[in-house]
């Protein structure tokens, strides 16, 4: 299934390097929510997630002729270009969506190359888009919990929330992205 996916989104990226509108809007319709899943996860903010996406595919569409199967997958190559533009634009604007460790490390270098690793990206594709579909404080309250290790204490006087807020945030932010990733949708 998937490899027949790759292959018609591949026609229709050809499609468009050849300037076919047509294909270029299917290739919009088909992989915008996840491009934008991506966007948004990295740039917190809606209206900047939809301009940087606009961009994004406008760089898709110039580059569609250029773009190579042999390179990799047609949909990681897309969001490498969305994940790429979305991390330009926030450190352009210097936005600190989540602090750095104690190591001093850059966050935004820790999301991963969609082009990385193709069957693990399909999960991580997923549950960007599910991520993007959370409540602002629900998201944040996992990934701080979830990737960056913060205790419900933590979380707590970090959002200024009693413990059991910050337990019921996680308890419905794990359920919507459950519930998401077991492919029942937002």
């Amino acid at each position: 299934m998937r490899l027949q996916e790759d292959e018609e989104l591949i026609r229709m990226l050809q499609a468009t390097g050849r300037g076919d509108r047509r294909a270029f809007k299917a290739v919009y319709d088909r992989t915008s929510p996840l491009l934008f899943g991506i966007v948004l996860r990295i740039l917190r903010n809606r209206a900047t997630a939809e301009e940087v996406l606009q961009d994004a595919y406008l760089r898709i569409w110039r580059g569609a002729a250029s773009f190579s199967a042999g390179t990799g997958s047609p949909l990681g190559w897309m969001a490498a270009i969305a994940r790429n533009r979305a991390i330009d634009v926030a450190r352009q604007r210097r936005e600190v969506l989540v602090e750095p460790d104690e190591d001093g490390r850059d966050w935004l270098e820790s999301i991963p190359d969609p082009r990385s690793d193709g069957a693990g990206f399909v999960a991580l594709r997923q549950l960007g888009h599910c991520l993007g579909l959370l409540e602002d404080s629900h998201r944040r309250c996992v990934l701080l919990a979830y990737y960056e290790g913060y205790s419900r204490e933590e979380l707590a006087v970090r959002f200024d929330r009693p413990v059991n807020t910050i337990k019921t945030w996680l308890h419905r932010g794990l359920a919507a992205l459950r519930h998401c990733m077991d492919g029942a949708g937002p």
